[in-house]
Order: C-alpha cells, then sequence, then structure tokens
C-alpha cells in the first residue's frame, strides 16, 4: 500500500512520549515507519522508537543535550510535553509549556528542517482567545523575547508571575496558540509547516489534576462538545499525527479543535462560551483583591 502519511523512514522528534497522548503519538509514528527520538523525563516510551532521550524541558541546558543526540535533519517535531502546574510554580509551567517549544523551534528547527518539514503543538482549548489584544499584551513580551534566558526574564517579570502553577498552563497554551501564528511569516515562508491541536478534556496522567482546576468532572467535560465521557489519548494524537503527515501539506497555520462539535456552536452563540480566559480582567482581579 502507498505510504500516503509519508512518515516511513523520516526523522521524528516526540516530547512527553512517555504516556498519553505523546506516547499515543510515538506508537501510531513506530508503526508508519518513522525513526521516533522519544523525549521525556520519564523512561516509559514505547518500544521501537530510535532513541528515547532523558530530557527535562524546564531546562535549555537538558533540552542542549537532548538535542546533540538527535540527527542534523529532522523531519517532523510533536510538542506534545506539557505539565498542569499543580507540582510546578507559574514560571516553571511556562518554561515547559511554551518556552520549551519556542525555543527548540527557534534555536534548532529552523536550521534542521528544510522544504517539507512539519512541526505541531499540542496546545489546549484552555489557549481559546489567544486572538484578543488584552491577551496579546501579556503574551508577547515572552513570545517575543530572543533566546531562552530572555523568555524564562519576560515571564518571571509577568505580574502573574506570583500565582500558581495551575494559571501557568492556560496562560502557556495561550502563548502557544498565538505564536503558531507570529511564527508563520518564518517558517512557512521556508516550507516548513506549522500547526496546532487543541484538545478537548482528555484522559491520563494528569486527569485528577484538570478535574480540580475546572471545578469537577461535569465541569471538565464542559469541553467535550457532545462527548459523553472524556477523549482517549490515541483521540488526540491522530489528529496531531495527520497534521505533521503528507496528507496535510498545504496545511498551516491551523489550530484544529478536537471537540466533538463543542467549540463550532460557541462561536454560533448556539451554546453558551466555556473557554473565555481575559487576562487583563484577572490582572484587574487580583490587584482589587489586594486592596
Amino acid at each position: 500500500m502507498k505510504d500516503y502519511f509519508g512518515y516511513n523512514g523520516k526523522t521524528v522528534v516526540v516530547t512527553g512520549a512517555a504516556s498519553g497522548m505523546g506516547k499515543a503519538a510515538a506508537e501510531m509514528l513506530v508503526d508508519l515507519g518513522a525513526k521516533v527520538y522519544a523525549l521525556d523525563w520519564a523512561e516509559t516510551v514505547p518500544s521501537g522508537v530510535e532513541k528515547y532521550i532523558h530530557t527535562d524541558l524546564s531546562q535549555k541546558d537538558s533540552i542542549d543535550a537532548a538535542f546533540a543526540e538527535i540527527p542534523e535533519h529532522v523531519d517532523s517535531f510533536f510538542g506534545i510535553a506539557g505539565v498542569s502546574g499543580a507540582r510546578n510554580d507559574f514560571v516553571t509551567t511556562v518554561k515547559i509549556d511554551a518556552i520549551a517549544n519556542k525555543y527548540i523551534m527557534e534555536e534548532y528547527l529552523l536550521q534542521r528542517m528544510t522544504k517539507g518539514g512539519s512541526i505541531s503543538i499540542m496546545t489546549s482549548l484552555g489557549g481559546l482567545g489567544w486572538e484578543k489584544e488584552d491577551n496579546q499584551k501579556w503574551l508577547k513580551p515572552v513570545l517575543e523575547a530572543q533566546g531562552w534566558d530572555a523568555a524564562v526574564e519576560a515571564a518571571a517579570a509577568l505580574p502573574f508571575a506570583a500565582m500558581p502553577g495551575t494559571f501557568g498552563y492556560p496562560y502557556s497554551k495561550l502563548a502557544m496558540n498565538l505564536y503558531i501564528a507570529l511564527c508563520q511569516k518564518t517558517f512557512a515562508s521556508k516550507g516548513i509547516r506549522v500547526n496546532g491541536v487543541l484538545p478537548a478534556s482528555t484522559s491520563s496522567g494528569l486527569t485528577g489534576d484538570f478535574e480540580k482546576m475546572a471545578g469537577g468532572n461535569d465541569k471538565l467535560m464542559a469541553n467535550n462538545g457532545y462527548g459523553t465521557e472524556l477523549a482517549k489519548s490515541e483521540e488526540m494524537a491522530r489528529p496531531i499525527v495527520f497534521l505533521n503527515s503528507d496528507m496535510a501539506s498545504y496545511v498551516s497555520g491551523e489550530l484544529m479543535l478536537v471537540d466533538l462539535g463543542g467549540h463550532i456552536e460557541e462561536i454560533a452563540g448556539i451554546r453558551p462560551q466555556v473557554n473565555d480566559i481575559n487576562l487583563s480582567k484577572i490582572l484587574a482581579y487580583l490587584q482589587s483583591m489586594k486592596k
């Protein structure tokens, strides 16, 4: 059968490959014949990967060491790793969920990818509202910073930096959605496609954290459109594997909402909006609480 997806023999990098969506994606890519370089803190990566590389995405030196073990030419990158922030502070969460992807793309992928390369980031429905000016003014200082250290310093300088790490999660997802838009000129102009997948609530090792953050399972399920249960990891891995494949060879700048019909109804005003983060309003509220 013809290799329509075009992964056979290709060098791909998957972050978060030890569990959840990252593991599911890595397993599919191995089955499709890709040479998978699996980056994660944990070692329980799927069998058949080309190489497992222990990586701490909150540390620049660890990322640099990982890419020293990866071939000079990379065909596809899957930025799937992420934390909920429940066990991290705000800045560390932003480093893992946003700055690491930005750094890898700018420092390595621009140099190691050629025309036909593809990048997809697993963001979130929690990052809806990225296009709002009130949000962008807080996101751009991190996204426009040059290099790892400057981006971390910009995150630490934010008025949100003292907030719990769980707030770093939606901030990071807003940032990544905006970043996918901002980097089209740099990447797509070179024939390197950049897309994102915005998952509905998905069963994973972080489900307990997200239930607490949402205020219960019922509110967590509000992200899932007409779904009656949490999505499975493979149901999010399939779209991201598609977006980075030859099957989507003219798709770039796409933020694919995978939520079983929920958000389209919000846009149409058929159902109330459940993801409406406004960073300026949150800041104003925090400031009023201090008075």
